[in-house]
């Protein structure tokens, strides 16, 4: 029994869900965000409660259940209070800077890393060596600050490169060098 796709999605005020067919659009304050399930499960709205019901146990059936669920949860807390994910740069002469909408990072290649922000998706860099990602959909979010982390992962020797805020590294120790006789 999924126990996350029997628990209900709450809408708080401000939040319009619409269902057509296997289709849903949440509008909120923030933005409006519209996704497509598998049509075999069944989207109901009652009472200021969406609930998401299977039609059977089959073991695909069961791990859509929640899934859909969760999606269209992310969707409501998406379009209320947003997501945001928070890097931190590592690394001498390693820092991030915001010119117009791209970001433009120095990562200890021979050239700067420009990334253009993409839709729906606001870059801001309150210091050098952070940069926060921000934006409505949790999935583009995640996906562009990935992206942001690709360009120079952090390394385990020195811990240099870009991390997740609160991300931890295992560190390695140097190459043990020949005794002098």
């Amino acid at each position: 029994m999924s126990r996350i796709g029997n628990a209900p999605v709450s809408v708080p005020a401000g939040v319009d869900i619409k269902i057509d067919g296997s289709t849903v659009t949440v509008k909120g304050p923030k933005g409006t965000l519209t996704k497509t399930f598998n049509p075999k499960l069944g989207l109901s709205m009652e009472d200021g409660v969406l609930k998401v019901t299977r039609p059977d146990e089959q073991k695909e059936t069961r791990s859509l259940h929640g899934l859909t669920r969760t999606l269209i949860n992310n969707m409501v807390i998406g379009v209320t209070e947003g997501f945001s994910k928070k890097l931190g740069i590592e690394g001498v002469g390693y820092r991030a800077a915001k010119q117009g909408k791209d970001l433009v990072m120095n990562l200890g290649y021979s050239h700067q890393v420009i990334m253009p922000e993409i839709d729906g998706i606001t870059v801001e860099v309150p210091n050098p060596n952070s940069i926060i990602v921000s934006g409505i959909d949790k999935e583009k979010v995640g996906q562009f600050a990935a992206e942001i982390r690709e360009k120079r992962p952090p390394e385990p020797y020195k811990g240099k490169g870009i991390r997740y805020e609160g991300e931890y590294i295992i560190r390695k120790e140097g190459k043990a060098g020949k005794g002098k006789k």
